[in-house]
């Protein structure tokens, strides 16, 4: 029972660091919402992951063969589960990119995008990313534990979590513009990182989330620097 106890704690805490990139992306894209609907979004999002993550459990055993070969090529043996990485890392690139690009350039598009931006579409946006990485969550899951109550657990946890952090988030975010182009750059990192893991090239999660640590700390530092810098004018 004990064993049982570690394993769940451990996998508890597994998921939500690899949670931690599904409440930035929801938290960026909510944003664009009107004030009424952000709310919504988030919880539409979290909600919808764990509902895909209980039911890729329940498909346990399809979940297991997207880690087989399907076929390989120049030397890089590429599996179900390969592929949905590399295509979500693609679009996560493309849309941190294109974030960064409205954030950074003229105020135009920006607005031209922003009316573009209704609820529909950036919860679709959240649903195909919540499947990578609920697909990637999921067969972690797998490998580090056989009890399926743990893996049932576990999800739910995280998933409230997920939920009661994700407000907090959004709105630190939101009130300072600096952190959300970090944030942004982030998701590019986390982008990459899932197309290497695709093409069978393991970068590994500590040395990701150190790096955004660092950088999250320096930004902090610069932040009260130039807070003071103010006061003292």
């Amino acid at each position: 029972m004990t064993d049982s106890i570690i394993a769940l704690f451990s996998l508890i805490a597994l998921e939500v660091v690899l949670g931690i990139d599904n409440i930035i992306f929801i938290s960026i894209l909510s944003d664009k919402l009107p004030e009424n609907q952000r709310n919504k979004l988030r919880y539409w999002g979290i909600g919808l992951a764990m509902v895909m993550r209980l039911l890729l459990l329940a498909a346990i055993s399809w979940i297991l063969k997207l880690d087989t070969t399907i076929f390989s090529f120049s030397g890089v043996d590429f599996s179900g589960k390969g592929i949905i990485l590399i295509v979500g890392g693609i679009f996560l690139i493309y849309k941190a990119t294109k974030e960064i690009y409205h954030k950074t350039e003229t105020v135009a598009p920006e607005k031209k995008t922003a009316t573009k931006a209704t609820f529909g579409k950036l919860l679709g946006e959240v649903i195909l990313l919540d499947l990578v990485f609920s697909v990637d969550s999921i067969i972690t899951a797998v490998g580090m534990v056989d009890e399926l109550w743990i893996m049932y657990t576990a999800v739910v946890v995280t998933v409230l979590i997920m939920l009661i952090a994700s407000k907090p988030i959004s709105e630190f975010i939101k009130k300072h513009p600096s952190f959300k182009i970090l944030a942004l750059c982030f998701l590019m990192m986390i982008g990459v990182s899932l197309i290497a893991e695709g093409f069978q090239f393991h970068i590994p999660k500590g040395y990701i989330y150190f790096s955004m640590l660092f950088a999250f700390l320096v930004d902090i530092i610069q932040m009260k620097t130039i807070n003071q810098v103010n006061q003292q004018q």
